[in-house]
């Protein structure tokens, strides 16, 4: 897979940069819903392809990817979680402290 393929596969998903495993799956429904035959779709389309396609270059990226269970990223991808850990215990903001 190039990095090309992996851009061209996220903009049949019309998804961003960043894309959880579940916004992926969902768009996945989206789009098979909206392209297959079975579902109204003209038949001759070759839309359900390209989401197919699509699907499965997402799947074996993230197959290989390495997911980070550091600190900071665990932080960055729970900001709630980054604001309770800054101001829980500070007593300006109710916080024992």
């Amino acid at each position: 897979m190039t990095y090309k393929e992996l851009q061209l596969a996220l903009a049949v998903f019309g998804l961003e940069e960043r894309a959880s495993l579940r916004q992926i799956k969902n768009r996945h429904r989206e789009l098979v819903k909206r392209h297959h035959p079975d579902l109204g779709a003209p038949a001759d389309s070759d839309e359900m392809s390209k989401v197919n396609a699509a699907y499965r270059v997402l799947l074996d990226y993230l197959a290989d990817y390495r997911f980070s269970f550091s600190e900071e990223e665990f932080y960055e991808q729970n900001p709630d979680e980054q604001l309770r850990r800054q101001f829980f215990d500070d007593p300006l903001w109710g916080g024992k402290g």
